[in-house]
């Protein structure tokens, strides 16, 4: 389920994704229409250090490649989603919690505006929660959704009727005397405490349950690499109003959700012009 797009025209079949993470920027083709991924993605590691310049470079490079195969999206369409680990408004990029600090006030636009295609920059948990919500664990339900992603941080991503409510953030609230709650309930925070599951995933009951106190929402998606050992930890998150459940796009959420809101964002930019 996505907004009212009766009264709007298609996307496009295909767009690309870009997700910028600590360790490797990685990228892919989407079907649009599925939410998958066409053909492998194309990984390089992340460039240190990961200033805005250098990471622009490998932007360009995955760019270079995605579009040398053959069903690559065709020049005239092409909308390309970058994502980038910080809160992110109009392409310009406003924290750096867990990115290089020259990232701070960089304008994408600016940035990218040598490559192909049309960008669009958001919030890599926005992007993540964006696929679930419209093509993952989260499609065709109405409502309030919210995907936390759990990894170096804690990302946090909110969905009303398939329409994203960015820059959440909630993986810095206060949380039990630790400010911001990421550094006790992150994938990263388990292993440096050497927390065993079952108290992880009590600590992760706990952090929802506060959350649900400020954004209730009838759905709870766990997502980050960390969710493919839901088994291991989901069952001590009990007894919240909302339903919990792990992510199911994994390692492509970011990309495909990268992809979808660029290709959205395209679509709006060229309403607007057309009613001008």
């Amino acid at each position: 389920m996505g907004p009212a797009s009766a009264t709007l025209p298609p996307l496009p079949h295909r767009a690309i994704g870009i997700d910028v993470g600590g360790t490797g920027i990685k990228g892919g083709i989407v079907n649009l229409r599925k939410g998958s991924l066409t053909g492998k993605r194309f990984r390089i590691p992340t460039p240190k250090p990961a200033t805005p310049e250098a990471v622009a470079a490998v932007i360009g490079e995955i760019l270079d490649e995605l579009l040398s195969r053959e069903k690559a999206p065709a020049a005239e369409e092409l909308s390309v989603g970058v994502t980038v680990p910080g809160i992110v408004i109009d392409n310009v990029v406003l924290s750096a919690a867990n990115i290089d600090e020259t990232w701070l006030e960089c304008d994408t636009t600016q940035l990218l505006k040598s490559l192909p295609g049309r960008t669009s920059t958001l919030n890599d948990a926005d992007a993540a929660g964006l696929a679930e919500a419209r093509y993952g664990a989260g499609a065709n339900r109405p409502g309030t959704i919210m995907t936390v992603t759990l990894g170096t941080g804690v990302g946090t991503a909110i969905v009303h009727d398939g329409v994203l409510v960015p820059n959440s953030e909630l993986g810095h609230l206060e949380f039990e005397g630790e400010n911001p709650a990421e550094r006790k309930v992150s994938a990263a925070a388990r292993e440096r405490l050497d927390m065993p599951w079952a108290e992880y995933g009590e600590t992760l009951r706990r952090f929802l349950v506060h959350i649900e106190r400020i954004q209730p929402v009838s759905k709870f998606i766990i997502g980050g690499g960390i969710s493919k050992r839901s088994e291991d930890f989901l069952p001590a998150v009990t007894g919240l109003r909302a339903e919990v459940v792990p992510a199911q796009l994994t390692n492509d959420a970011g990309i495909v959700g990268a992809a979808l809101y660029a290709a959205e964002r395209a679509r709006t930019a060229d309403l607007r012009s057309a009613h001008a």
